[in-house]
């Protein structure tokens, strides 16, 4: 399987909206019966329970629909890249972002693979580290074409 078939494999699963996206299983802590829920609610639950499903997409809605991006400073965890909750918002914010959130938004999607296949991503699956990666690879470049789009110089 090459790298832009499986980008796009994974782009066109979450493509079908960002609730469907949160719900796709991140497995790997399924058999968890506890959630893992570190920074911020829904931010970094990672299982496939119904309830992680619910608090991430919780957790999406809430950084979208909130007039201030605090969230944007926030540090990241390789759990809150498992969950992808930070990476789609970026994705769906970044025409409202200013060149420097732009910036800092790249700068964290392009420290996801770092991060989740490092020390701090151990206690992830496989299959969380890819798509983790995948996705922030994906937002990375999205980010960087607005960024050059609206800012000039990336």
């Amino acid at each position: 399987m090459t790298f832009r078939w499986a980008s796009a494999h994974a782009m066109r699963l979450v493509g079908a909206g960002i609730a469907l996206a949160l719900t796709i299983p991140l497995a790997g802590c399924a058999g968890s019966s506890t959630p893992v829920s570190v920074h911020g609610k829904g931010m970094s639950c990672i299982d496939d329970s119904a309830y992680c499903i619910a608090e991430r997409k919780s957790a999406l809605r809430h950084i979208v629909t909130r007039s201030d991006r605090h969230w944007v400073r926030e540090p990241a965890t390789a759990h809150t890249y498992a969950s992808g909750v930070r990476l789609f918002a970026f994705k769906t914010k970044k025409k409202e972002l200013t060149c420097d959130e732009l910036r800092v938004g790249r700068h964290e999607a392009d420290s996801a693979a770092r991060v989740l296949r490092g020390p701090d991503g151990r206690s992830l699956s496989p299959a969380q580290i890819s798509r983790g990666v995948i996705l922030g690879e994906e937002v990375s470049r999205e980010l960087a074409r607005e960024q050059s789009r609206r800012c000039g110089r990336g």
